[in-house]
């Protein structure tokens, strides 16, 4: 196979403005560019994690484009993080929807917990067993 790697994950956004702070703000994704003026149908924004650009989540927002159903987007994109008390808190604290009440354990002791994105897209902050 000639696959590498993921490329990007791509998010339908209804504001793409806010759907940039939010991830800049709370995820910690730093914006790369954008594709599109203000005044164009088709809009793209592309951000990663510093220094780690070879994957990106790319936020697609269309001009009264046709709504898409909550499953239409992207059912979750998973975050890797250490000190998951510490991060349950901080998005806690922030009073973002859809969170779970508490932070959860798989089988082989990976702790994981998901609230929502601006557009309802699920997200995932994942602490594999080998970080705790």
């Amino acid at each position: 196979m000639t696959i590498r790697k993921i490329e990007h994950i791509g998010i339908r956004v209804t504001a793409l403005e806010d759907s940039i702070e939010f991830y800049e703000r709370v995820i910690g994704l730093k914006l790369l560019h954008i594709i599109g003026e203000v005044e164009d149908e088709l809009r793209l924004a592309f951000l990663a994690f510093p220094g780690q650009e070879n994957v990106e989540i790319e936020l697609i927002y269309v001009r009264g484009g046709e709504a898409l159903p909550s499953e239409g987007r992207v059912h979750h994109i998973a975050f890797t993080v250490s000190h998951i008390e510490e991060e349950y808190k901080r998005i806690a604290e922030l009073g973002l929807s859809g969170m779970d009440p508490e932070i959860r354990s798989i089988p082989n002791g990976s702790r994981l917990f998901f609230f929502n994105g601006p557009d309802g897209e699920r997200i995932e902050f994942f602490e594999p067993v080998h970080l705790a």
